[in-house]
């Protein structure tokens, strides 16, 4: 019982710093997509947190597996270029209580993984969808902030205010847009003005942008030929927000109605939520050969195969789960068969050099 808990808690260990620096790494290339999208006028920059924060279920549950993985070959790699994996095989510890000792902790993995692969992962993706939805359906200037450029839709033109206070209400508005009754195109219409709103007498019509003592100058950039009109109140016509259309995505729904869906495409993405738990078991069983080294090799030396191998495993998986929605693959056969090409390449990892061995040692005790 004393060195499986040296084992687990050097492996938990591992697995939880491998997991803080990949999971780091895919918040932070996130992030940043979604703050480019905020700085161009796409999203509110209010919803950026809460967005990361439903996402994050879903990034820890492939995260999970890689980390665990990781963290098996790094542990096991120190313990033989130590040599402490071997004084434990000279204490009595076989092979085969090696694989329970990895497994334990494994199997908590794994059902952690389950969890958030079946419940807390679907419905955060849920929730992040819900909000970019809302995000894409909003009005063009919804959640203007002063002294930022805004696209209108379509491309048309741009805006920008100096100020935007709580109510709304924009100070040293400019305005610019391609003039749409003009006849070759090239005419520019530039809007000033002291103050400005949005207006909306209806959600479901477009709204107005109300400008207030301004001028309109129209004309065609480069020429002198242009018009200069001064206003006390102009409108300007909004474009209808735009109706997502993005349907429920089958990673987004619910297991339960996965469960009772017929469709090719929630099949596929049930068996996906049953695959990840079941790949940390594999992943395991394969680690455990592959962290096998000794001093003059180092603990690093067979990561790239190991990673190499996980890669090539997890795009079969992928693959599969594409033929499966697309029909290729019946959805009995689904992607179990991945797994249990390489249940079987980890099992033959294992214990062929166990076999080989106990052949090895009948032969001689025959020779004699």
């Amino acid at each position: 019982m004393l060195i499986f808990r040296y084992l687990a808690r050097d492996l938990l260990s591992s697995t939880f710093a491998v997991c803080t620096v990949l999971l780091l790494v895919i918040i932070s290339g996130r992030f940043v997509k979604y703050l480019a999208q905020a700085a161009a006028g796409e999203l509110d920059a209010g919803i950026l947190l809460a967005v990361i924060g439903y996402r994050l279920p879903g990034f820890l549950e492939l995260i999970l597996p890689l980390a665990f993985f990781l963290g098996v070959l790094l542990a096991y790699g120190r313990f033989y270029v130590q040599n402490e994996m071997t004084v434990m095989i000279a204490c009595g510890m076989s092979q085969a209580r090696l694989v329970v000792y990895t497994m334990i902790p494994s199997l908590f993995v794994a059902l952690f993984v389950a969890w958030l692969s079946f419940d807390v992962g679907p419905s955060g993706l849920r929730k992040a969808e819900a909000l970019l939805t809302a995000q894409k359906e909003r009005g063009e200037l919804d959640g203007m902030v002063g002294r930022h450029f805004y696209p209108l839709q379509g491309g048309k033109g741009v805006t920008y205010s100096e100020e935007v206070s709580e109510k709304g209400i924009m100070t040293d508005v400019f305005l610019a847009e391609n003039n749409p009754d003009a006849v070759d195109g090239k005419q520019l219409v530039l809007v000033v003005a002291e103050k400005g709103h949005q207006h909306k007498s209806d959600p479901k019509q477009p709204g107005y942008l109300v400008l207030e003592n301004g001028y309109r100058i129209q004309g065609i950039p480069g020429q002198a030929d242009y018009q200069i009109t001064r206003f006390e109140e102009y409108g300007q016509r909004l474009s209808k927000p735009k109706k997502s259309g993005r349907r429920a995505k089958a990673d987004a729904l619910p297991t339960e109605e996965l469960l009772k869906s017929d469709k090719k495409a929630n099949i596929a993405a049930l068996q996906w939520r049953f695959s990840v738990p079941v790949l940390v078991l594999v992943v395991t069983l394969l680690a455990i050969p592959l962290s096998k080294t000794n001093p003059r090799q180092g603990r690093f030396a067979r990561m790239l195969p190991a990673v190499l191998l996980y890669v090539v495993y997890l795009v079969i998986l992928n693959a599969a789960r594409g033929a499966v929605e697309d029909g290729k693959i019946s959805s009995s056969l689904g992607l179990w068969w991945v797994h249990a090409l390489f249940l079987f390449i980890a099992l033959t990892l294992l214990f062929l050099p166990v076999v080989r061995q106990r052949l090895k040692q009948n032969k001689t005790f025959g020779a004699k």
